[in-house]
């Protein structure tokens, strides 16, 4: 016999799904009795609501798709932040929300954690937003299809999905699962546009001497990485990857050529897209922040882009096309194209490499990027938060199979301590290092007491620099200053009496070596090592960066 919320559960499962993420509130707890009956679904439990939807997207990030069960109003309002995120991020975050009793809809009841209005429509209308499927559940005999539905969109587009359960239907009887291939079954890509697709962009390239291939962050979402390689290995082109999808294509490939990023571009990557004259963007998302206030946006008849569902290029636009299937058989019929790697070796000027401080010297910024990359293996994921981690993380040398994860769609500051521990939930085999600003960790400091609840030993590198330094470099003011912690000590409030978490304060490049080995040792609970730098000691592609976004965001009204 199934119920509503068993049903739920064990639709959650049969998607791969081994936890969920719970903010406890009155008008989810049935729901939450019937999900914990289903012995292969864990519950994780959250500090507050925005932390739980931010956890889940880590977790969608470590295992394809992730669910987090809230309650009404007050806690599903406080997650749709972190589900626009997702949305943004293209990852299938189920958001579940408790919800008043059926019986008070349309009557003169007014309810708490409501507006003090009649019409308790308004979060899922909201949620309709920022999801690509949103349910309302207010009859068992309905749950089943409606269940379905949600979870088959999500999983389809990659997208966050919303089912919302009345209090009182979550224990009701409901029929029982059909098939799961329902939800997960694919549809082919239409054969005809395939085929057309691909004879067309064989054709583009014919001509082409130079074509480089610039991968975007969508080609996760498509789950076409492994097919990217095929296709960059039938053309013997360099590759170049957006800083968003930073390690959607091996950094130990010998085809890779580095981060494309306008003026903060790797050595040669720039360079070497500028002399293409064919540049195949493969699920590229172009933003302001990702072409440095629009001053790098591949355009032009030379440029083709291939996403999910769309390959469009100068005088032709097919759609109904799996990314996937189409760089597949591309690969096959490709002509070979290799002068880009011929041209990069000549073109790239590698930087010289990082020298070790004396154990006595300040801690400076690159000398902490010097030791993390020490820390890099092929079981290593780099978690960047929104600001100057972003262009460290970007610049350091990944391992074959290690991984970067980063949010800079969304661009939530804050979004990295939950997401970081819904990831190492999500991926327990694999090292998890986390680097943040101090600005961004004051947002959602709390969730590292579930990392030390859980035992997980994520590695945090704070940068405490006593600001918010990537807007002090796109526009400054006293609203920037932010007021200290003992970020080290507050470690020792969240372990409380039972903890094994550990926070460290370092100063100079020989106590970070020391703090970096207590971190490897410790693995009972999360290690925060606060790396205490000078105010502007910041990257220079940080620098850079903030000067193209600000003259982006300071253009003129058009008359």
């Amino acid at each position: 016999m199934y119920n509503v919320g068993s049903y739920l559960a064990a639709r959650l499962t049969q998607i791969g799904l081994k936890h969920h993420f719970v903010v406890a509130g009155d008008f989810n707890l049935v729901l939450l009795d019937q999900l914990l009956t289903n012995g292969g679904l864990e519950q994780v439990y959250c500090c507050n609501e925005l932390n739980c939807g931010y956890a889940a997207e880590g977790y969608a990030r470590a295992r394809g798709a992730a669910a987090a069960v809230v309650t009404f109003s007050v806690g599903g309002l406080s997650a749709i932040n972190a589900i626009a995120g997702a949305y943004a991020e293209n990852l299938p975050v189920i958001m579940i929300s408790g919800a008043p009793n059926s019986n008070d809809r349309a009557t003169d009841h007014l309810l708490h954690h409501t507006l003090a209005t009649h019409d308790n429509s308004y979060q899922l209308e909201m949620a309709k937003r920022v999801t690509c499927a949103a349910v309302s559940i207010t009859s068992a005999a309905d749950a089943p299809h409606l269940i379905d539905f949600a979870l088959r969109a999500a999983l389809r587009e990659k997208k966050p999905a919303y089912i919302e359960i009345a209090c009182n239907i979550a224990g009701a009887p409901c029929a029982s699962p059909g098939p799961i291939s329902a939800i997960i079954a694919e549809e082919p890509s239409d054969a005809a546009s395939l085929e057309a697709s691909v004879a067309a962009t064989v054709e583009f390239l014919q001509d082409k001497q130079k074509p480089v291939l610039l991968i975007g962050s969508k080609l996760r979402a498509a789950g076409a990485e492994r097919e990217a390689i095929e296709l960059a290995e039938a053309l013997g082109c360099a590759v170049t990857t957006m800083a968003a999808a930073k390690s959607f294509f091996p950094e130990n490939h010998p085809q890779f050529a580095g981060i494309y990023w306008g003026d903060i571009s790797s050595p040669g990557a720039r360079e070497i897209v500028d002399w293409a004259d064919a540049i195949l963007c493969i699920g590229a998302i172009f933003n302001d922040y990702s072409t440095l206030g629009w001053t790098a946006m591949p355009s032009g008849p030379h440029v083709l882009t291939a996403e999910e569902g769309r390959i469009h290029f100068g005088g032709h636009d097919f759609g109904g096309v799996h990314l996937r299937e189409f760089l597949s058989q591309l690969a096959r019929e490709a002509p070979k194209k290799d002068a880009t790697m011929v041209q990069f070796p000549r073109l790239r000027s590698e930087h010289a490499p990082a020298v070790a401080a004396a154990p006595d010297a300040k801690l400076t910024r690159l000398e902490v990027v010097r030791q993390i990359q020490s820390l890099l293996t092929a079981d290593a994921t780099v978690i960047a938060e929104t600001g100057d981690s972003w262009f460290n993380g970007v610049s350091l040398k990944l391992p074959g199979g290690a991984r970067f994860e980063i949010e800079m769609q969304w661009g939530s500051i804050g979004w990295s301590v939950p997401a970081t521990f819904g990831y190492a939930v999500g991926a327990p085999e694999r090292r998890v290092i986390a680097m943040i600003g101090d600005g961004s960790f004051q947002l959602t400091a709390q969730e590292v007491s579930q990392m030390i609840r859980r035992k997980l030993p994520v590695i945090i590198f704070l940068i405490n620099n006593r600001g918010y330094t990537i807007e002090v470099e796109i526009h400054d003011g006293p609203y920037n200053d932010i007021k200290n912690w003992d970020y080290a000590g507050l470690i020792n409030v969240f372990n409380a009496e039972d903890g094994r978490g550990l926070g460290v304060r370092v100063a100079t490049a020989g106590e970070l070596t020391e703090a970096i080995k207590a971190a490897l040792a410790n693995r009972e609970g999360p290690t925060l090592i606060e790396c205490g730098i000078e105010r502007d000691d910041c990257s220079a592609d940080l620098i850079t960066f903030g000067r193209r976004v600000a003259a982006a965001n300071a253009r003129p009204p058009r008359n």
